[in-house]
């Protein structure tokens, strides 16, 4: 458990510590069979994350503000820059620019409330857009992918909403009844207080094990093409930098401190976790291509998501009490 803790709370190296270990596996070994470990990796990441989630926390009053703000960045400003850029850095690689579209797509994850926590931002509105971005991002991913890369890529919305469905459905309903079952066991205290921060880390582990089989299935491709990890990392680094500026903007403008930070950690912190698992699954070998330029986006964003926190304090100072 100890170990698994470490990973967990220090994904900034854990995360291109599996990548290269990934990338060492695929240069030393046949690495096809592991294609099979996708979907319970994928299930072992979403299910412990979803546990201590409550339904009823949408319902929660406050915040509406900072929600609305989240769905209008979330849901028509960062997937229309994705697909922009995607048309600017892969016109000619299509698979490429639908593994950046997905990306956008799909916002929020566990990683927001952690962020949000960590640079004393409004948890509970975070909890909300986390909620909130992953019913939409749910309903309307096949739709945008349909709409905007169905001419370069074949896209098969029934497809698509199956893996949604095992990928997200399925691990909600799971995590609904595990909760309430400790609770009704052990009670209310006992679970949030001592149950409940067992579960995330085990959703890390799942990260990390998609992470290293993502690049132990295309790690050759990126060796016998080194320029390709260049040609991946820029589109990535401007998708952020445009996220963090529009977001930042929004939420001093607009916000007050606590809702501004989880603003913007609820918009820039994209749920890579079932984007890497929806290319792999839903989309053949364009997917597959896809997977890798996802995979390199954990990189940007844990890295980006650390040092925001240190910016955090310049860019929403806390007020002095008089």
């Amino acid at each position: 458990m100890k170990g698994i803790l470490w990973l967990s709370k220090n994904l900034s190296l854990s995360i291109p510590l599996f990548l290269v270990l990934g990338l060492a596996a695929s240069l030393t070994m046949s690495t096809q069979g592991l294609a099979v470990f996708i979907a319970p990796l994928t299930l072992l990441m979403i299910y412990p994350m979803m546990v201590g989630v409550k339904p009823q926390q949408l319902l929660a009053p406050g915040g509406n503000s900072a929600q609305w703000w989240a769905v209008g960045i979330n849901f028509l400003c960062i997937p229309l820059v994705a697909y922009g850029l995607g048309r600017v850095f892969f016109a000619e690689q299509p698979a490429l620019a639908l593994g950046l579209l997905l990306a956008a797509l799909l916002p929020t994850s566990g990683m927001t409330i952690s962020w949000t926590g960590f640079a004393k931002g409004n948890v509970p509105s975070a909890i909300k857009m986390t909620i909130i971005g992953l019913l939409l991002g749910s309903l309307l991913t096949p739709f945008y992918v349909k709409f905007l890369m169905g001419a370069d890529v074949p896209v098969e919305l029934g497809q698509v909403f199956k893996q949604i469905i095992l990928f997200i459905a399925l691990p909600f309903v799971l995590a609904q009844l595990t909760r309430l079952w400790l609770v009704k066991k052990q009670g209310e205290t006992v679970f949030k207080q001592r149950l409940a921060p067992q579960f995330p880390p085990f959703s890390s582990l799942g990260v990390l094990g998609v992470v290293f089989v993502a690049m132990a299935l295309k790690g050759q491709d990126l060796v016998a093409s080194p320029a390709l990890v260049v040609t991946l990392i820029l589109p990535l680094l401007a998708l952020y930098a445009i996220n963090y500026v529009i977001s930042t903007v929004v939420a001093r403008k607009v916000l007050d401190r606590g809702d501004g930070i989880a603003l913007v950690y609820g918009t820039v912190m994209r749920n890579l976790s079932i984007a890497l698992a929806l290319s792999m699954t839903a989309f053949g070998e364009a997917g597959a291509q896809a997977a890798v330029l996802i995979a390199l986006a954990y990189i940007i964003q844990v890295q980006s998501a650390a040092a925001y926190i240190k910016l955090s304090a310049r860019l929403f100072p806390e007020k002095k009490s008089s």
